[in-house]
């Protein structure tokens, strides 16, 4: 993942048209699907902006003669098709097609930056080995003359830390394509989660670093999810599908009720099924003033409704839980009742900000039994939102 500030000399072998990348919005737009639109050429001085977002000032100072651009002699669908094929093999053992790229390939993101091709394998490489990344393609779509631009989420562990943090990233990639030879000359990445995208980016530094603390969690099933987005204080996600047992509660952060749901994962159900442990527990309260509030046991994925044994308490119930768009914030500590519904505060503010539509009420997801809290156990403030756009 990449971003530039290219204030040096371009040597003169070195293809124009492979500077003719411009950052997209430094937030991603929900409302948009596309960058803007790529900026016109001016002979000597290259004024590079992103219209929407002045967080963003390139300037390329060009000591060659007035020259045009070469005719374009590659077919731009069949790149972006390439891409949809090639990309999603960037960290596995078959690897990306290395001969797409040109010898002399730019490649920045907020901390890293290569200049050649060896470089950019070798980054490659590196994050293979250190975080073992998972890569996932959103789209791909041409977003100018000799310009693709590419949406991704990248999720990974750093193993060689004791705790193996996971660290997300999500942002757009902008593809230069040299239009002598069809091939990709710059590769420039754009994260969602901070605003100065530019080589050294002290602030994306940070963002890695925050990412490395220390969590807790259960080594248990889960519900499913896809990461969308990963802003500064949130991210957004796609749930799948998945089924609870459920009954009354007291309040967001209390613990009521724990004990009737739990004993019919622990047999006291109508066929006596001891049924496996997953995580986390859920407390969701679904009015305004988070006062109508239920607790919650995630079944396991494999389950179906019809399947379950029933409850052997009336106030117990099963619900299937259709998933969605939901934005979450992750802390730690203890979740006092203040606390909780301070970070559905924020967590609303923020996404509203960004143009997401929330729903009424929130859930807290506690990765540990409720009677347990401590420093490094991680919960999750989670909000359903109306999303506008593909992420």
């Amino acid at each position: 993942m990449a971003t530039s500030n290219l204030s040096h000399q371009i040597p003169r072998p070195f293809p124009t048209a492979c500077l003719s990348f411009r950052p997209p919005s430094a937030v991603f737009n929900t409302r948009r699907h596309s960058p803007p639109p790529l900026q016109p050429w001016k002979c000597r001085k290259l004024t590079l902006k992103d219209e929407t977002n002045n967080r963003f000032k390139w300037s390329i100072q060009l000591s060659l003669v007035e020259q045009s651009l070469p005719k374009s002699t590659f077919d731009m669908q069949q790149l972006v098709a390439f891409l949809y094929d090639d990309l999603p093999h960037l960290f596995d053992d078959q690897g990306i097609d290395k001969t797409a790229y040109d010898e002399r390939v730019i490649f920045r993101d907020p901390i890293t930056k290569h200049d050649n091709l060896s470089g950019y394998l070798f980054n490659i490489a590196l994050l293979k080995t250190l975080f073992r990344p998972q890569f996932q393609l959103h789209w791909v779509k041409p977003t100018g003359t000799n310009e693709i631009t590419t949406r991704w989420t990248m999720v990974m562990k750093f193993v060689l830390l004791p705790w193996k943090p996971e660290l997300v990233f999500t942002g757009t990639s902008v593809m230069g394509i040299n239009p002598e030879n069809g091939k990709f000359c710059s590769h420039v990445d754009f994260w969602d989660s901070i605003e100065k995208n530019d080589y050294f980016s002290f602030e994306g530094l940070l963002d890695v670093i925050k990412q490395l603390r220390i969590y807790k969690t259960p080594d248990l099933e889960s519900p499913k999810y896809q990461i969308l987005k990963r802003a500064a204080n949130y991210e957004v996600r796609q749930y799948n599908p998945f089924i609870v047992v459920e009954t009354n509660g007291d309040k967001l952060s209390g613990s009521t009720g724990f004990n009737d749901v739990a004993g019919y994962i622990f047999g006291k159900n109508s066929t006596a099924e001891k049924i496996p442990m997953t995580t986390p527990v859920f407390t969701q309260a679904v009015d305004a003033d988070l006062s109508k509030v239920s607790i919650q046991i995630v079944l396991p994925l494999d389950k179906e409704t019809k399947s379950l044994p029933n409850p052997n308490q009336e106030t117990v119930t099963l619900r299937k839980v259709e998933g969605g768009i939901a934005a979450v914030m992750k802390f730690s500590g203890k979740p006092t009742e203040d606390i909780v519904r301070e970070k559905e505060k924020t967590l609303r503010s923020n996404i509203i900000k960004d143009g997401l539509k929330p729903q009424l009420g929130c859930l807290l997801a506690r990765y540990n039994d409720p009677g347990r809290t401590w420093k490094f156990i991680m919960y999750i403030c989670l909000v359903y939102a109306l999303w506008y756009a593909s992420p």
